[in-house]
């Protein structure tokens, strides 16, 4: 199927759906116009996929896209995740009403099971490190839930510490998901992102990368698009050192290691550079008018490395990279703005 697809059928720009009028109308955006869901909840996953224009001008023969995560109901793509790991613990009986949700998350994952805890009548504890912006700690807040700050100078290991130490002095209380070793977590994504940029890039895409953090995303698209295609790349981008500022990261040599990760399942590795990660933020707000995180910087960054390469090959290639989540909950962090 994917030999009889051009260039021409594929997800381009939102100009192109805006010009495309029916009876003078513009048509509603593709995979989110049912309005028959049961609750917000309903809307997690089928987001948008869309080409880079302006930060890819200079490649003629390598198509660059990104994955609007940001666009789930809890504003990341951890929203995926999160729904996955309770409806499991649902379904095998060890989340009941009366437990508590406690995991560790530097931020995200922390949202997305506070937004879902209110939504199914869970209360929420979360252990954060100190220093996850304050945004996030007051989103996760709003939502009801209860945080818990571990020591900001061990990040997301110090978090996952804690949380077991809560954990273990009265397991009976908790149903701990543990993000890092559960897989629905992998599985949300082989389920859902796999599939979804296969069906999105009509079976065209050839490279996907995506950050390093619990490595579920990685993991699960990444095994889905290999079943579909083993030809296609699967990228891994991650810190460049231990002392990198991309919250939600991980720094693999240095941190402790998620059980679900499995490093032979990905072809290649890229380092990220805080600082290219941060310009890149701030190009994709000014430049495509995408205001996301710094994860998603680093990932665009990576990306358009990997074409750069590409391009100089003499290469056609469609590389897709996953925009992990919004830029508002960073504003305090934006340094390179004048507020």
């Amino acid at each position: 199927m994917s030999s009889i697809i051009t260039k021409s059928t594929m997800p381009d720009c939102v100009t192109d759906r805006v010009n495309a009028t029916v009876n003078g109308h513009r048509p509603p955006p593709p995979e989110r116009a049912a309005v028959n869901a049961i609750c917000i909840l309903d809307y997690i996953g089928n987001t948008p996929l869309f080409r880079f224009k302006r930060i890819t001008a200079h490649l003629k023969n390598v198509e660059v896209y990104g994955k609007a995560e940001y666009l789930n109901p809890g504003g990341s793509v951890k929203d995926r995740a999160a729904m996955s790991m309770v409806l499991r613990g649902e379904k095998t009986g060890d989340l009941t009403p009366d437990k508590i949700i406690l995991d560790s998350t530097s931020g995200n994952t922390g949202i997305a099971y506070a937004m879902i805890g209110a939504a199914r009548g869970y209360k929420v504890k979360l252990v954060m490190p100190g220093n996850v912006s304050v945004e996030r700690k007051n989103i996760v807040a709003a939502y009801g839930a209860e945080v818990v700050l571990s020591d900001a100078q061990q990040g997301s290991d110090g978090a996952i510490v804690l949380a077991r130490q809560i954990y273990d002095e009265n397991p009976s209380l908790y149903f701990k998901p543990d993000q890092y070793n559960n897989e629905a977590n992998v599985l949300a994504h082989y389920q859902g992102t796999g599939p979804e940029i296969w069906r999105q890039t009509h079976g065209r895409v050839t490279h996907f990368l995506a950050t390093i953090g619990t490595t579920g995303t990685l993991m699960g698209t990444g095994r889905f698009l290999k079943e579909q295609n083993p030809d296609i790349q699967i990228i891994a981008v991650e810190p460049d050192n231990p002392m990198h500022g991309i919250e939600g990261l991980k720094h693999i040599a240095t941190s402790i290691k998620p059980g679900i990760y499995h490093p032979e399942e990905h072809d290649a590795k890229i380092p990220a550079v805080t600082e290219d990660a941060y310009d890149m933020q701030d190009r994709l707000s000014k430049e495509e008018g995408v205001f996301v995180g710094f994860s998603a910087g680093a990932a665009v960054a990576a990306a358009i490395k990997v074409a750069e390469q590409l391009e100089a090959e003499g290469r056609e290639a469609v590389v897709v990279t996953i925009l992990c989540d919004r830029g508002d909950r960073y504003l305090s962090q934006l340094s390179h703005m004048n507020l």
